[in-house]
């Protein structure tokens, strides 16, 4: 019998969404003059244009590519994009997890586009070499609920004809987005900077706006999906003067993220804390035989939401060690999503530190030593 661990990680946060709080995060830390002021006072517009250009600066965005602050997390930044430019041209969608396969139904059953469908089960990549780059394109850079992300963005054509939808929600702040093959890209707060949920970002290209002011699709859109007026790109979105009123607290925390990723060395230092973490995890995982990734490639295997397989256990092992581990405090939240298949997802996004996933593996040992005794 595996002997209990005596050290428990520090910060036991190791959900996939809401993800943890930035190392030293206090609620004190944040700045708190525009809360209870209006997002459309100087000061509230001024703090959302700061929220937008430490975005540019941390992820390098080119000043080619537009940043708003959108409702309804990532969820709503893409179903914004997916509303208002698709239709205008064949379109192709990828998915490998469960995420993926939900723009699919929103494709086929909400906005009746007959997509041309391309997908491959969980811990699998497509064969992205089928993908007609004549058609729109939309896809999730990296699966959070199967652990699996494109390696490179080298098969997207820079001719393409079509446009790039992509959903970079746990991707972005972690792992290296080509903006040259980037036209629309989503993400939410609460993945790799561990902020509020609530709020989406969304990344417009060039070859995005062109599509907006010359393409009216044949839908009605909802208020907060409006991104034109008269023909024309409503600019204010990408200056601070959001659809609807904001979190400004949400803001705040999203901000003081920002500064604390400038602050350690900027986008290559959150990257490199992501692949450190991943890296001791998967150490681990590669001298157990009882467990494995579920991402069968490694070139392909994330590293914010690792997702691990224990091919000798039931389900209901599964969900011991789960309740076990939050019982004893070593870990919150890391079962695997409702429709992937049963397993464990831990995050390793850069707000994690190794040493608590490091001490996060020995609890693991005597979680399963313990349920399947």
């Amino acid at each position: 019998m595996t002997d209990k661990p005596t050290a428990l990680p520090a910060r036991p946060h190791f959900s996939s969404g809401p993800c943890a709080k930035r190392p030293g995060w206090a609620p004190e830390n944040l700045a708190i003059e525009s809360l209870g002021r209006s997002h459309r006072s100087k000061l509230g517009k001024a703090r959302l244009q700061l929220a937008i250009d430490l975005t540019r600066e941390v992820l390098n965005v080119p000043s080619t590519h537009r940043i708003g602050i959108v409702p309804a997390s990532d969820t709503g930044a893409y179903e914004m994009a997916m509303w208002t430019m698709l239709g205008q041209r064949p379109v192709t969608m990828i998915a490998w997890e469960s995420f993926g396969e939900g723009w699919v139904t929103d494709a086929v059953k909400q906005l009746k586009l007959d997509p041309t469908v391309i997908t491959a089960p969980y811990g699998e990549l497509p064969d992205l070499t089928r993908v007609d780059q004549s058609n729109d394109l939309c896809f999730t850079w990296n699966g959070t609920t199967s652990g699996v992300r494109v390696p490179n963005g080298n098969w997207i054509r820079d001719d393409r004809e079509g446009l790039t939808f992509i959903d970079a929600t746990s991707a972005v702040f972690a792992q290296e987005i080509p903006w040259e093959k980037t036209d629309v890209l989503t993400y939410s707060w609460q993945k790799v900077l561990g902020g509020e949920g609530g709020h989406g970002i969304l990344i417009l290209g060039p070859r995005a706006v062109e599509r907006l002011e010359s393409y009216t699709p044949d839908r009605p859109l909802p208020k907060i999906f409006r991104l034109t007026s008269k023909g024309k790109l409503i600019e204010g979105i990408f200056s601070g003067e959001t659809i609807n009123t904001p979190s400004m607290l949400a803001v705040e925390d999203y901000i003081d993220a920002l500064e604390w990723s400038k602050h350690i060395g900027g986008l290559p230092e959150l990257m490199a804390r992501a692949d450190a973490n991943a890296t001791a995890l998967n150490r681990w995982v590669d001298e157990r035989p009882w467990i494995e990734n579920l991402a069968k490639e490694p070139a392909t295997r994330s590293n914010t939401s690792v997702c691990l397989s224990l091919p000798g256990t039931t389900p209901d092992q599964v969900k011991a060690m789960v309740s076990l581990l939050e019982k004893e405090r070593a870990a919150y939240d890391i079962g695997a999503y409702r429709d992937a298949p049963p397993g464990l997802r831990i995050w390793c996004g850069a707000t994690v530190d190794t040493a608590d996933i490091e001490a996060l593996t020995h609890w693991l040992d005597w979680a399963y030593a313990t349920v399947t005794a």
